[in-house]
């Protein structure tokens, strides 16, 4: 009757449940090495203690489910909404940079932007470490724009990853899918301008989901998802009820496990 918490930070998340006073939790302090420095255990009233507002932070997950290939184009099309605005077989490379506004004439179809991210599947590039998800994310969002055709490589930390094609891009080294704090299928306005007199939507956003293997020093990218968010769920499972997962973040003092 315990949970583990692998601590490398002092930000301890508990998903999906209150706290219990009588379950006990397994602390355990891993280094930058990697190294297990430190194991406490205490009980769930112990922790309470330090949980002084009682937030919860929410984002949808979904669960990525590989098929019997490769690379798999979930949405033939992009949405109706979107449809019009498209346009195939133009280059990007003096059109504008990936963080742009997208406009209308400028957009790829999702059929082609699938075709020039296929040949991304087999690359390996540098691990960075075991816990630099971010890195990591990084140099896919940056070989993504190379393949896309643009000129540079730039990444304002904004949804989407590429803007100007309204193009999320995520790296999946495990099964979960994190989607962030709007369901991907919601027809609430997304934060651009509008295209064409029309607003776009999150559904309208395009994901391109990387799959990959990872082991000590390098990730190599094996498998490939393109979908609209308006199709996400039709491919890719939402955890739980309506796959909004919850957490409890808690912030341990700097001397807990001394």
């Amino acid at each position: 009757m315990f949970d583990t918490y692998i601590q490398k930070s002092n930000n301890l998340q508990i998903w999906n449940e209150e706290l219990s006073p009588n379950r006990r939790y397994v602390l355990i302090r891993i280094s930058g090495e990697g190294i297990i420095t430190k194991v406490k255990v205490v009980t769930g009233d112990s922790l309470a203690l330090l949980d002084t507002t009682g937030t919860l932070t929410q984002k949808y997950q979904a669960r990525l489910i590989p098929g019997a290939t490769t690379k798999e184009l979930v949405t033939l099309e992009d949405t109706d909404w979107l449809r019009p605005f498209v346009r195939g077989g133009q280059s990007l490379k003096t059109i504008t940079s990936p963080i742009n506004h997208p406009k209308d004439g400028q957009l790829l179809p999702i059929a082609e932007l699938f075709e020039r991210l296929c040949p991304l599947l087999g690359t390996t590039f540098p691990a960075s470490g075991w816990d630099q998800e971010r890195n990591r994310g990084a140099t896919l969002h940056r070989l993504v724009c190379e393949r896309l055709g643009y000129a540079d490589y730039r990444d304002d930390g904004r949804f989407p990853d590429v803007r100007q094609q309204l193009l999320e891009v995520k790296l999946q080294t495990s099964p979960t899918i994190d989607l962030g704090l709007i369901c991907p299928d919601s027809t609430d306005a997304l934060d651009v301008p509008k295209i064409g007199g029309r607003q776009v939507r999150h559904c309208d956003v395009r994901y391109a989901l990387f799959y990959a293997k990872r082991d000590r020093d390098d990730v190599q990218l094996t498998h490939l998802f393109l979908t609209t968010g308006e199709g996400l769920f039709t491919r890719f499972p939402k955890f739980q009820g309506k796959g909004l997962n919850t957490k409890l973040q808690l912030s341990l003092p700097a001397d807990f496990f001394d």
